[in-house]
């Protein structure tokens, strides 16, 4: 299997997800790596993610390119090869394991606040322009057009926009809407509500039934592909005010989903997983 490939234990008549192997890599190092300051030994890798049908050249070559990329720091033990985090990956795997069990999808106590930003660059900046608009969308911003941005949420924008010297070229202003706004289609022009029930939808479908993913071989395996998968919707969702969203929001249920199978997986693939590595101390 290609280390770019989809990976999972489902046969091909099952609807299933896309998850790169470096997606469930992080999702198994925050879980299992992230604060014990030790490095994991290569062969606990592969057997580990043997689990989720990803193959050996694929886990090695996912290894081989976050190293290459400051995600992963190699150790080497004798003949053997060890992967420990690093400071970024560290500060990536925190952010998530607050986006997924901390945050959620669901903004249930909105206080009415939406942050605004405007930006106005010469044409020629088309690479900042580009990772600008990467970071607002990371951070739960929407595009209005013509450079107007909306978070359903008052937010510092200082440490998006670090070190891209937009002093000048930004706008920001934070605030209620006031009347005549009509948020519902505001939220509709900014975000693609369609595309984001429709992966919450997508997830349901695989995990909202009495066995889910009964194809995968444990626990570890249904727990590691299922916070995955969790992790990618939140990644994408911006939290919008449960109040102006579309009646049955399937984030609602999904959310009561993934914590009713934490409390049923978690346990047993702790132990799975404590069972399978192979480690050496790095502090």
């Amino acid at each position: 299997m290609s280390a770019h490939s989809a990976a999972g234990p489902v046969p091909s008549d099952e609807p299933s997800p896309r998850l790169r192997p470096q997606s469930l890599m992080l999702t198994y190092l925050g879980n299992y790596v992230l604060g014990r300051d030790i490095a994991v030994f290569s062969g606990s890798f592969i057997d580990t993610f043997a689990r989720l049908g990803v193959g050996e050249h694929a886990v090695r070559s996912t290894l081989t390119r976050m190293v290459g990329r400051g995600l992963l720091a190699r150790h080497r033990e004798g003949r053997r090869m060890h992967f420990g985090l690093t400071r970024r990956s560290a500060g990536i795997l925190h952010d998530g394991e607050d986006r997924v069990w901390r945050r959620g999808v669901l903004n249930t106590d909105w206080d009415g606040s939406w942050t605004v930003l405007a930006f106005s660059m010469p044409e020629s900046w088309q690479r900042v322009r580009h990772d600008l608009r990467a970071r607002l969308t990371w951070a739960g911003f929407g595009s209005l057009g013509n450079g107007t941005w909306i978070a359903p949420s008052r937010v510092d924008v200082r440490p998006i926009v670090a070190g891209l010297n937009l002093n000048g070229h930004l706008k920001v202003f934070a605030g209620p809407a006031e009347e005549p706004t009509d948020v519902p289609h505001m939220l509709r022009e900014a975000f693609d509500l369609d595309g984001l029930a429709a992966g919450h939808r997508a997830f349901l479908d695989r995990w909202d039934r009495p066995d889910p993913l009964p194809h995968a071989p444990d626990d570890l395996a249904r727990y590691l592909w299922m916070t995955t998968e969790w992790l990618q919707l939140v990644r994408t969702d911006p939290r919008l005010p449960v109040e102006h969203l579309p009646a049955g929001w399937p984030a609602v249920r999904g959310q009561q989903v993934l914590l009713e199978l934490r409390d049923r997986y978690e346990a047993t693939a702790r132990r799975l997983a404590d069972a399978a590595i192979e480690y050496v101390r790095t502090a």
